[in-house]
Order: structure tokens, then sequence, then C-alpha cells
């Protein structure tokens, strides 16, 4: 479930179902990814959050003014310490 441009998430649990086959797809082939490793992954992360309103502008659509930040912040810090 690799997100395209056109590809929405609706809900929490497709929200778990995206991040399951990030992990498989990480699993797989993570030797081929351009940020293989945590330190470059959270790097890129913070990068391609700030400038993600030249991302979505250049798909055609406006950047979410409602995203819940919070949640997705509150979602990484508990993965540091979550088993």
């Amino acid at each position: 479930m690799l997100l395209s441009p056109d590809d929405e998430l609706r809900d929490r649990h497709d929200l778990v179902a995206f991040l399951r086959d990030l992990h498989r797809d990480f699993q797989q082939r993570g030797s081929e990814w351009e940020n293989p490793t945590l330190d470059h992954f959270l790097k890129a992360l913070a990068t391609w959050v700030e400038g993600s309103e030249s991302w979505y502008r250049h798909a055609g659509e406006e950047l979410p003014a409602a995203g819940d930040w919070t949640f997705f912040a509150r979602a990484l810090t508990a993965a540091t310490v979550y088993e």
C-alpha cells in the first residue's frame, strides 16, 4: 500500500496498514532505499515535511491544513520506546 500522489488514507486503520507495508518493503528491499538507516530516514523525513508544501503544489493539491501533526509526532515519539 505504498502511496501514490492520488492515494488517501481514510482512517487510523489505513495508516496502520500503510506502516506495515512500509516496514515489509524495508525488510524486503531496504538496502535499495535512499535512506536505509534511521539517522538518514529521520533527517529525510524532517526535510520532506519542511518542504512538503512544494510537493503538494507540484501534485496540484494543497497541504492539508487540518493534518493532525501532534498525533504524528506522538506516534514517532512512542515508537522510540514502544515494543
